[in-house]
Formats: C-alpha cells, sequence, structure tokens
C-alpha cells in the first residue's frame, strides 16, 4: 500500500497572508520505519535522551516557538533542511513522491480553498495509484493520513463526495479507506509532511527557496511532465 502523509501551511482565513498549501508525502508502506528512524537521529541531536518529545514542525523551528528558543537559528534551519533531505530527497523519485498544491487564495473567487486543494491533491495521487496500476503492473491501494489538526469532518466528506458521486475529473477509485487523522507527536512522517508544506509556503509567500531547493525534483513526475506539483495562482 502507498501511504500519503499530508498537511497544510498557511491559514485560509489570515488576510495578512495570500497563500494556502496542502502537501503530502507518498510513501511505500514499507518504507516508513527506516525513514522514520533517520528523522529520529536528527530530532536526537536537540533531546539525546527524548528524541520522541521533540516535534519536527517548519513554523515553530524557524520562529523560536514551542521550545525551540533555546537552540541556535542556525541549527534550526539546518535541522529543517536535513530532515527533507534524508526524509525526502535521499528516497525520490522511486521510494518517496511528493504532492502539493499551492493556492494564492485571491486568485479562488467564490470558491472553497480547501476543498480546491483536497480535490487536486487526492485525484493526482489518485492517478499516481492508477498508472502504477497500468503501466507497472504495481496494483497497490492508497490511504491518505492528514494531521488531526486539519478540517476532519469537511476532508472526510469530501474524500466520500469523490468516490461516490464523482470530483472535476470523475472518481477517486484506487483508495483503500476514507483518510485517516493522526496526531502528529506520534507520527514523523506527517511531521515530514509538515515540513514540504512549510517548505513550499516559504517559498511562494515570501519568495524564501532554501527548504524548497531541497526537494523541488522531489514531486511526481512521468515522462518529463510533472503531475505532483499544482499551483493556482
Amino acid at each position: 500500500m502507498h501511504l500519503l502523509y499530508v498537511d497544510e501551511s498557511g491559514s485560509v482565513s489570515d488576510p495578512s497572508q495570500q497563500y494556502f498549501v496542502l502537501a503530502g508525502v507518498s510513501v511505500f508502506e514499507r518504507k516508513t520505519h527506516w525513514m522514520e528512524q533517520n528523522i529520529n537521529d536528527i530530532a536526537k541531536q536537540f533531546s539525546p535522551a527524548t528524541p520522541h518529545a521533540i516535534e519536527l514542525h517548519g513554523s515553530p523551528m524557524r520562529s523560536g516557538r514551542d521550545g525551540w528558543k533555546s537552540f541556535a537559528l542556525s541549527d534550526r534551519l539546518n535541522a529543517i533542511k536535513d530532515a527533507l533531505k534524508v526524509g525526502i530527497a535521499d528516497h525520490c523519485p522511486k521510494g518517496v513522491r511528493l504532492f502539493g498544491v499551492v493556492i494564492k487564495k485571491q486568485a479562488l473567487t467564490g470558491e472553497d480553498p480547501v476543498e480546491y486543494a483536497f480535490e487536486q491533491l487526492s485525484s493526482r495521487f489518485d492517478l499516481f495509484l492508477k498508472r502504477q496500476h497500468h503501466k507497472y503492473n504495481d496494483s497497490q491501494r492508497g490511504i491518505m493520513l492528514f494531521d488531526e489538526s486539519t478540517t476532519e469532518q469537511r476532508i472526510q466528506t469530501l474524500a466520500r463526495e469523490f468516490k461516490y458521486s464523482g470530483h472535476t475529473w470523475g472518481k477517486t477509485s484506487n483508495y483503500a479507506e476514507v483518510p485517516v487523522f493522526l496526531d502528529s507527536k506520534a507520527s514523523r512522517l506527517i511531521q515530514l509532511a509538515d515540513l514540504v508544506a512549510y517548505s513550499l509556503f516559504r517559498f511562494y509567500e515570501h519568495g524564501d527557496p532554501s527548504f524548497y531547493d531541497v526537494i523541488k525534483d522531489c514531486f511526481d513526475t512521468e515522462g518529463g511532465v510533472q503531475h505532483g506539483l499544482h499551483v493556482r495562482q
């Protein structure tokens, strides 16, 4: 099974922010343990005795919130880049693929950014699974795993609608179950999805490529065409 860990960056309701991002890290189920171990090694740099007490979240790490202020800014920024490298860049494109939706909110007149982003992300991951089946005889199902802080009821409703009623491009057909919601404290891969979403947000909202440059070649691509990243602006 292919697991898509998903998180968001930016606020739909904050008028001071131009962009909203939804991003996912696709991992084959047998790779998750080893990826978690690699990311734990980064957390150990900040808490050798209790690495699981350290949450790797982009915005708090960069700004120094949630206990990160006691560590040097350079160490915090390098930890974000290191996590993106050992968790993603070292494994793509075969082991890990990224999916992302970047929305400039003013470009969506009368549309719900959350619905738009979820439709794009879920349909692109579904097409990836369909492509694996038809082109590579890899008939794996997929499941999306969200940070539970995301709007759970809205996402669950949309997932059912896309499966049974369809979305703009048809019906999703390769999901094993409706999206699952996890506590990010218990999942390094959800934390990694947060870092991907934050990397995209920093790049588009602030013109900062420092994190995005680490992962820019890891979005789902086939035949020289990038399918995994959609930008609406």
